[in-house]
């Protein structure tokens, strides 16, 4: 399929993190783009800068006329999301356009390039955007999809400095409904098998059989970097000829050794077969993300970045949005937010928390994030948020899904032991805020739509601060 024979892209769901990083991508090619949305956001006020056509109504109407008229011109790009009720999948459906998913599309993007895919349950978002980051930091001509907007690119999307005929990509390769099997990558880093989405997947063995369709789509002569806690037996499944690494904080063949944390920083070195890098201090704080960077590195060097440029690369990146994000810090207290919404994510989160910021008293305030997942993770839940002193529960965002009867916030509030805890509707956080400030390090956590107040939790912390000086 040639993606030039099109001149309108249209997409159902352009808001979302990893449609939006597609559709700057045609809006940079010269494409017409529109699309719709549920609600108008940050992301979508960006697009439409950038030149992009969007409304917030299911109103077939809406869809420009030029897109409808010329069905043989149009190509329409959707995520799962959308239900096979929206009016205007359904009109779309039924007219005979040609309709692709996200992953696909990404899949004919990236097929012609050298690629590296990121995959796993959690972690991918920060590891692409550091192999981004430090591509695009030794001047490496590179293009990225990323799953979350890096700050250092201030973007989701980085295009080359040039076209080239076997141009690099960095890919994030989702495993949600199995997106992550259009792609065919060099070098695939696999952080993390823990089990998810088991409303598509069932079972913890369909997913990790997943993962294993994905890895044996790695091309000969390629690279598998495997994280230490993934499961293993995907390093029995790639081809012959694929180089399977692993690597970790400790004892795998690439690890970390003299790990110390001075001022906020993650300082450490790495010792493997196939790199050596010097103390290195990376800026973004937490564990996990010592490991992530350990995955970039290598992958980096693989691709002949040298070990000063890594080096410097690692020095310089700064994250994330939603990643590990540090909004406010005085002596007073400290204001962080996670995009964290697995029991995983919160335990690694919560235990770097603890160790950057020893013996202060730690406030959480947590959104979880679907039904399905509620219900399925609750006892890991409770055990991970138990590691703050304080926890403020907010309600399931329900996302895509319709409510569970008997899954509720109060469910997994019966749960949480050992700390102090509140259930609270998410409009009444600023003003119990506002109340109480008895804490010295407050975390906002969570997927759903808690990002709305971190804002606002921000300047709230500004003013109290300021007035208490």
């Amino acid at each position: 399929m040639n993606l030039q024979q099109y001149r309108h892209i249209y997409f159902l769901g352009i808001g979302g993190i990893g449609m939006s990083a597609l559709a700057r991508w045609f809006l940079a090619k010269g494409f017409a783009v529109a699309g719709y949305d549920k609600t108008p956001t940050p992301l979508t006020q960006k697009l439409e800068k950038e030149g992009a056509t969007i409304h917030f109504t299911d109103d077939v109407q809406l869809i420009p006329a030029s897109f409808r008229e010329n069905k043989e011109e149009t190509l329409v790009i959707l995520t799962p999301a959308v239900p096979a009720s929206h009016q205007e999948k359904q009109y779309l459906v039924h007219h005979g356009f040609t309709i692709m998913k996200r992953s696909q599309v990404l899949g004919l993007l990236t097929q012609d390039q050298y690629l590296v895919a990121v995959a796993g349950t959690h972690g991918k978002t920060t590891t692409s955007s550091m192999v981004a980051h430090l591509l695009h930091h030794a001047g490496v001509s590179t293009s990225a999809f990323l799953g979350g907007i890096s700050t250092d690119l201030g973007s989701n999307l980085l295009l080359p400095h040039q076209e080239e005929e076997r141009a690099l990509a960095v890919v994030e390769a989702d495993e949600y409904d199995r997106s992550f099997l259009t792609l065919h990558p060099d070098i695939a880093i696999v952080t993390s098998t823990d089990p998810d989405h088991l409303d598509i997947y069932g079972e913890k063995e369909a997913l990790v059989e997943s993962f294993k369709q994905f890895v044996r789509q790695i091309k000969p002569n390629g690279y598998l970097l495997l994280n230490h806690t993934a499961d293993q037996s995907l390093a029995e499944v790639v081809d012959p000829s694929v180089t399977v690494i692993r690597y970790g904080l400790e004892k795998e063949e690439l690890a970390v050794t003299d790990l110390q944390i001075a001022d906020g920083a993650m300082n450490f070195s790495v010792k493997g077969r196939n790199l050596v890098l010097p103390q290195t201090a990376l800026q973004v704080p937490g564990f996990h993300n010592v490991e992530n960077a350990v995955a970039a590195a290598q992958a980096v060097s693989l691709l002949g970045v040298p070990v000063q440029k890594i080096q410097s690369g690692i020095s310089t990146y700064t994250g994330v949005k939603r990643r590990f994000e540090k909004l406010y810090a005085t002596k007073k207290r400290v204001y962080l937010d996670d995009y964290a919404h697995h029991p995983r994510e919160i335990e690694a989160f919560l235990q770097s928390v603890r160790a950057l910021y020893p013996g202060q008293k730690l406030r959480v305030i947590f959104q979880p994030h679907l039904f399905t997942r509620t219900r399925d993770f609750l006892e890991g839940f409770a055990r991970s948020l138990s590691l703050a002193d304080e926890v403020w529960l907010l309600e399931i965002y329900p996302a895509r899904e319709e409510p569970i009867p008997g899954v509720t916030s109060a469910l997994l509030y019966d749960q949480i032991t050992g700390v102090k805890k509140r259930l609270l509707p998410k409009n009444a956080v600023l003003q119990a805020l506002r109340e109480d400030l008895d804490y010295k390090v407050l975390a906002t956590i969570g997927a759903g739509d808690i990002d709305t107040l971190v804002p606002e939790i921000k300047c709230l912390l500004e003013e109290k601060d300021h007035v208490m000086e």
